[in-house]
């Protein structure tokens, strides 16, 4: 091992004899022999984790379809699919801690480092750092699995920066590199809670300072999978009975299941009686069917409609209530989701831009504006989101945003509804736009929480319309906000 591999500090970690540096150290027994330290040929769960970083840095992947079409193709399932999703997610969303710990472990810039040993190293911190598999175990797995993708040039390398990482546990790292907390708290909670500053500070704008902590903590943990009993065809108490699940607090047709697993395998799901959604998604839907409107209630529009997850509520409650719903997506594949996802149920699924298909104007009594954010609000489940999110993105989506909300209060008739909603806690995103746009059209922003008294006594904000937060009511920070077209 050559000097420039030694990590930064100069040191080597460990006792023992010095090796010559033309023979790298290894960690575990020799090539050949077993041992506690040496990993199962095979191993599944860091080769799919591997794998799916590497599509994340190269391709600009989303970890969350990258992975489980992995798993499936390798059938790879029970506690090395758990194993994989846990150190895949983790690393994504920790990548910003994890960088800060390597770079203060290694004598170059990250992104000089081949691309497979710093996605390695990136996991091999997770793992050391965020959970509790022990250290030999994370460094040993780790070096053996740069072995099989890389040679066995790199492993001394990846061996001692790893090494160094363990010298310290996530606390240790955090004191050492975090910004002091006294004189930026702000700076701190978001190293401490693996968030760019910037997200950091749109919470901070959005919440009392006294929730900021718990606000970045629950956003930085796993979220519970709920699942969307199907209005008309089993209720929410059946739907817990078969999964072993919960009845969730707030949404009529929620389940919060209770055991890991894939979700699809479950039979109401394959049966299509239930469908994997946030509880604050069903909320949303729930607001778009039932806010205040004057005269008939027979045609419903979704605006933004793909994948299909409100679609398919609002198309199982516009069934029992007798009426319509068109969806609409731009792009044909989402458009194809959405169709099967509503198949059998009263939806009219249309692809093209939503501002300039040809359906009929001031002729919906329901609209839902599901508008494209920066999906702040989720960035639990989809992990690699908040290190591409840049503060630049918000502007040209607001304006999207506007054009969409004002392009649905064209569409919906004279005393009918429109709902606003965005995975975003992000005022810009949120307030700003339905201030605005009511402003322009003079449109009457209702009280949502109104038409949601499942969340009386929670604290939804200061209205008209509704904040969810993840620490709050175990959602997605969504926001939603009803506004009733004048005559």
């Amino acid at each position: 091992m050559t000097d420039s591999s030694v990590p930064a500090g100069g040191h080597r970690s460990g006792k023992g004899p010095r090796r010559r540096p033309d023979r790298p150290h290894r960690s575990g027994p020799p090539r050949g022999r077993s041992g506690p330290n040496r990993p199962p040929q095979g191993d599944v769960a860091r080769e799919a984790a591997l794998d799916t970083l590497r599509a994340v840095r190269e391709d600009d992947a989303y970890a969350n379809l990258t992975l489980p079409k992995l798993l499936r193709e390798r059938r790879v399932t029970g506690r090395d699919a758990a194993l994989a999703t846990d150190l895949t997610y983790g690393a994504c969303r920790a990548q910003g801690l994890l960088d800060a710990v390597l770079s203060a472990c290694v004598d170059r810039p990250l992104d000089r480092l081949d691309g497979v040993v710093l996605d390695a190293l990136r996991l091999g911190a997770q793992q050391l750092l965020r959970t509790r598999i022990p250290a030999h175990a994370a460094v040993g797995a780790t070096v053996e699995l740069v072995r099989s993708r890389a040679g066995s040039k790199p492993t001394g390398f990846v061996n001692a920066v790893l090494r160094r990482v363990a010298e310290r546990d996530e606390a240790g790292w955090i004191d050492e590199l975090a910004p002091d907390a006294s004189t930026d708290p702000v700076g701190h909670l978001a190293f401490r809670h693996a968030h760019p500053r910037w997200i950091a500070e749109v919470f901070a704008g959005s919440l009392p300072e006294s929730e900021l902590d718990a606000a970045l903590a629950a956003d930085d943990a796993r979220p519970a999978v709920h699942l969307a009993a199907r209005p008309g065809e089993i209720s929410a108490e059946e739907l817990a009975a078969v999964t072993g699940g919960d009845e969730a607090p707030y949404s009529p047709y929620g389940v919060l299941l209770t055991e890991g697993g894939d979700p699809g395998d479950l039979e109401p799901v394959r049966e299509g009686l239930a469908v994997v959604q946030d509880e604050g998604s069903q909320l949303v839907a729930l607001a778009a069917a039932r806010a205040p409107l004057d005269g008939r209630d027979e045609l419903w529009l979704d605006l933004c409609a793909g994948p299909g997850g409100k679609a398919v509520m609002l198309g199982a409650l516009a069934a029992v209530s007798g009426a319509t719903v068109d969806a609409i997506d731009r792009a044909p594949h989402r458009a194809a989701l959405v169709e099967k996802a509503t198949a059998g149920l009263p939806v009219r699924v249309h692809t093209g831009d939503a501002r300039e298909i040809a359906l009929p104007e001031a002729a919906y009594d329901r609209v839902l504006v599901d508008a494209p954010c920066t999906g702040l609000g989720a960035l639990r489940r989809r992990p690699e989101a908040r290190w591409r999110r840049r503060p630049e993105d918000v502007a040209d989506l607001t304006a999207l945003q506007r054009d969409l909300l004002t392009h649905a209060l064209e569409r919906v008739r004279p005393g009918g509804v429109v709902t606003y909603a965005t995975c975003s806690p992000h005022p810009e995103e949120t307030v700003e736009v339905v201030r605005a746009v009511a402003a322009a059209t003079g449109a009457e922003v209702l009280d949502t929480a109104g038409s949601l008294p499942e969340l009386t006594g929670s604290d939804v904000g200061t209205g008209p319309g509704v904040q969810l937060w993840p620490h709050r009511h175990g959602t997605d920070a969504m926001y939603c906000a009803t506004l009733r077209r004048s005559g």
